[in-house]
């Protein structure tokens, strides 16, 4: 891979990182929710240039982040009754599984900036 192609991609992973941290930080302080659409945004991002990055150490870093967004999305939806049901389980629940979010997230931007792969 040629270094302007890996500079456009490590552009490319730090924009989505940053979206990414953006939802996770509002969806763990109350009152500073972001939108969805961003999340959408960087999913999108990452699914399209997961390809381009192929055989570099950025590829993990694409699949980290959909596998990422995907697994939280799974765990809100089969926590959404608690929220039905019960409002604190659910507040808790997701609360956990926010922080969780935002510490894959950070961890994956520390690699990152390190240029290190994420560890599979």
């Amino acid at each position: 891979m040629k270094k302007e192609e890996l500079d456009s991609l490590i552009t490319v992973g730090w924009v989505s990182y940053v979206l990414h941290l953006i939802v996770a930080v509002g969806a763990v302080m109350p009152g500073a929710q972001a939108s969805a659409a961003l999340l959408l945004v960087a999913l999108v991002i990452d699914l399209v240039k997961k390809d381009d990055a192929r055989g570099s150490w950025l590829a993990s870093h694409f699949s980290y982040r959909i596998r990422t967004v995907l697994w939280a999305g799974f765990l809100y939806l089969i926590t959404l009754p608690l929220w039905l049901l019960l409002i604190v389980p659910g507040w808790l629940a997701w609360g956990i599984i926010s922080l969780w979010f935002l510490y894959r997230i950070v961890k994956g931007m520390v690699r990152m900036n390190k240029d290190l792969p994420m560890e599979i």
